[in-house]
C-alpha cells in the first residue's frame, strides 16, 4: 500500500508530531509499505531529518490507500476532504477538543474516561484505538522493556531531555540546579530544533557530562538512567514503558490534563507548569529524589504495570486490516 503522513514540526509545534510519526513509518515500511510524508516547510522543521531517514517529503497531494494524520490544526473539515486523495484517513490525536471524520482514531493517552471521550467527536463508523495499550513504541524501548535491569532505586545516573525544541528552556533551569550536585553520570539529550543547543553542550563539555543530539537511542539511556527529568508530552510514556523513574514538567496545554492524571495514578513525579518552575524548583527535586527511593520504585513500578501488553504496537494490525 501506499501511505501519506501529515504532519509539522516547527520551533512552536515541537518535534513529538514527526518522531511518533517517524515510528509508525517505520514500522509500516518495514511490512512493506511505501510511505510519504507531508510536511510544510515551517521554521524548525525536521524535513532534512525524515529525508535523511529514507523518506520522500511531498509538496503536493497524490492518491494512496491511506492518509495519517497526526496534527492539532486539522479537524473533520479538513479530513473531510483528504477523502479526495484516499480511501481510508486515520487520525492521531491527543486533546479530543475537535470533531475528526475519519476512519480509525488514535489515542495512546490515559486521562478520565479516556475510553469515552471521542464518543461525540468521531464518526460512528470510527474504530477508536484509546489508552496506553496502543502506544506508538520503536523497536528500541520494546527490546529494551523486554531486557530492562534491575534497579536499586539509588540516583547515580541523571539523564535528561526536555523534548526535541525545549522552547520554555528548562534544560538550561536543570543545569542550573545541577551546579550545586554531584552524580555519577549526567546525560543531557537535545533536539535538533533547540534553539540553546550549543550553549547546553559547551556547559556539558565544560562539566563533564554527556551531550546527546537528535538520537536514536534514547531507550538505552533511559535504561541505564537512575531518574530522567522530562517533559509531559509522548516521552511520558517513554519513560513508564521501560520503567525509568521520572518527572514531568509542563511546558505545553496539551500536557497539562495527561501529566496530572499520570501523576494521580502514580505514574510520574509532576514538577508543575513551566512557568513557575525555577532551577530552585529543580534543585528541590534532586534532593528529593535521593531522599525517597521508596518513592521511586513506586513510580517505576506502576508506569510498567500502565503500559502493560502483551503485543507490542497493536494498532499496527489494526490499520493494516481496516484496508483489507
Amino acid at each position: 500500500m501506499e501511505i501519506i503522513i501529515r504532519a509539522d514540526a516547527s520551533t512552536e509545534i515541537g518535534s513529538g508530531h514527526i518522531m511518533r510519526c517517524l515510528t509508525i513509518a517505520n514500522q509500516l515500511a518495514k511490512k512493506g509499505h511505501d510511505i510519504f510524508f507531508y510536511m510544510l516547510p515551517l521554521p524548525g522543521n525536521l524535513i532534512n531529518y525524515i529525508e535523511t531517514c529514507g523518506y520522500d517529503v511531498i509538496a503536493e497531494w497524490r492518491e494512496v490507500d491511506i492518509i495519517i494524520v497526526d496534527h492539532y490544526q486539522i479537524d473533520a473539515q479538513i479530513e473531510k476532504q483528504l477523502y479526495t486523495y484516499a480511501k481510508k484517513i486515520v487520525v492521531i490525536d491527543d486533546l479530543a477538543n475537535r470533531a475528526h471524520e475519519c476512519d480509525v482514531l488514535l489515542d495512546q493517552n490515559i486521562v478520565a474516561d479516556y475510553e469515552n471521550r471521542y464518543n461525540d467527536l468521531a464518526p460512528e463508523h470510527c474504530q477508536k484505538l484509546l489508552g496506553p495499550r496502543y502506544l506508538i513504541m520503536r523497536d528500541e524501548f520494546i527490546d529494551i522493556r523486554q531486557n530492562r535491569r534491575e534497579r536499586n532505586y539509588q540516583v547515580e545516573n541523571l539523564l535528561i531531555f526536555m523534548g526535541g525544541t525545549d522552547p520554555t528552556h528548562e534544560t538550561m533551569k536543570v543545569l542550573k540546579a545541577l551546579e550545586t550536585f554531584s552524580f555519577s553520570k549526567v546525560n543531557i539529550v537535545c533536539g535538533n530544533g533547540n534553539e540553546q543547543k550549543e550553549l547546553i553542550q559547551s556547559i556539558c563539555n565544560e562539566r563533564g557530562y554527556q551531550y546527546h543530539q537528535q538520537i536514536n537511542y534514547m531507550a538505552s539511556l533511559m535504561n541505564e538512567a537512575d531518574f530522567s527529568i522530562g517533559a509531559g508530552g509522548l516521552t511520558t510514556w517513554e519513560r513508564c514503558y521501560v520503567g525509568v523513574p521520572s518527572s514531568s514538567t509542563i511546558v505545553a496545554d496539551n500536557q497539562s490534563e495527561t501529566t496530572y492524571f499520570t501523576e494521580k495514578l502514580g505514574a510520574v513525579w509532576n514538577v508543575g507548569w513551566h512557568e513557575a518552575v525555577t532551577s530552585t524548583t529543580y534543585e528541590e527535586l534532586l534532593n528529593s529524589i535521593q531522599q525517597h527511593p521508596e518513592l521511586l520504585q513506586q513510580i517505576s513500578e506502576q508506569g510498567l504495570r500502565l503500559t502493560n501488553n502483551n503485543t507490542p504496537n497493536p494498532w499496527i494490525k489494526e490499520l493494516l486490516e481496516m484496508n483489507t
